[in-house]
């Protein structure tokens, strides 16, 4: 068995990071938790200043889970019992600050649990929002895990497209005018009775996506944010096959690098995006 993983914000200049990658191992089970924390659309930062309350709210969510991982809980729980541990946190560091709704962080993630037995493994999944999931083996085809299509990215492209026709191309002049339409959308999802992304404050149960698979002994896992997913979905430089093929082969870092120079060289890679570039975290679990 052997698990690789790799984080990187979008700048490479900035220190700036709100993807979140931890790994987590104990005897006969390997915990890989993938986190695409949703791109601030406040005015400012109310907890850390210096990395950003997105940041602090991926790497405090996957600190409180790691204490809550104990033999016979389930994901389910220990996701409810970790956030609302982050929940306290955020409240004490706030001290009383009037934080507005659409300021509360939140995150898609995808919680890959390996359980070895003997030589056999199953994969559980545990996903919300919108990372990306795919199981290769050698002798049949790439399976996406968890083939979720965001209903909100039809939205996205509607204003897009619209704004492109008034003449707004610039990524971030295209931000500015779509704000309040994410502001609203934030505060919808913070706000949800079920909800289907990791957030601070839920008003019941997670909405989650819970999938087990039994591993073949040649079995390949590659779990990844959306922004990594760029290299096929919104660049079209792989197939999903292909990529986990490259990414065994090459290694993470190496396909990482190529995403970044395709974004640095290609031409209008984000015109169809709202972010030119994104953060982009990726886990590759291989059984040999």
């Amino acid at each position: 068995m052997k698990i690789e993983h790799i984080s990187a914000g979008a700048d490479p200049d900035s220190q700036r990071n709100d993807d979140h990658v931890a790994v987590f191992t104990s005897a006969g089970v390997s915990d890989i938790v993938v986190i695409d924390g949703g791109s601030s659309v406040a005015e400012r930062d109310y907890i850390d200043e210096q990395r950003g309350d997105v940041a602090w709210f991926v790497h405090a969510f996957t600190n409180s889970l790691q204490k809550m991982l104990i033999p016979g809980r389930d994901q389910s729980d220990c996701v409810e019992m970790a956030i609302a541990d982050v929940r306290a946190q955020f409240r004490h560091l706030a001290s009383g600050t009037n934080v507005p709704v659409h300021a509360w962080p939140i995150a898609a993630m995808t919680w890959l649990r390996i359980s070895h037995h003997g030589e056999a493994a199953t994969a559980t999944l545990y996903s919300l929002g919108d990372c990306k999931t795919l199981l290769c083996t050698n002798s049949s085809p790439c399976v996406d895990l968890d083939p979720f299509v965001n209903p909100q990215e039809a939205v996205l492209q509607d204003a897009i497209a619209r704004l492109t026709a008034d003449g707004i191309k610039d990524p971030v002049s295209r931000r500015e005018q779509m704000l309040p339409m994410l502001r609203a959308r934030r505060e919808s999802q913070n706000m949800a009775p079920a909800p289907s992304v990791l957030c601070l404050d839920p008003h019941g149960p997670f909405h989650a996506r819970l999938r087990s698979v039994e591993l073949a002994r040649d079995a390949s896992v590659l779990v990844m944010t959306d922004g990594f997913y760029r290299l096929v979905d919104l660049y079209g430089l792989y197939t999903d096959a292909g990529l986990v093929e490259a990414c065994i082969k090459r290694g993470l870092e190496v396909q990482l690098e190529e995403l970044r120079n395709f974004e640095a060289t290609g031409a209008r890679t984000a015109a169809r995006a709202v972010k030119a570039a994104d953060d982009a975290s990726a886990a590759l679990w291989t059984a040999s």
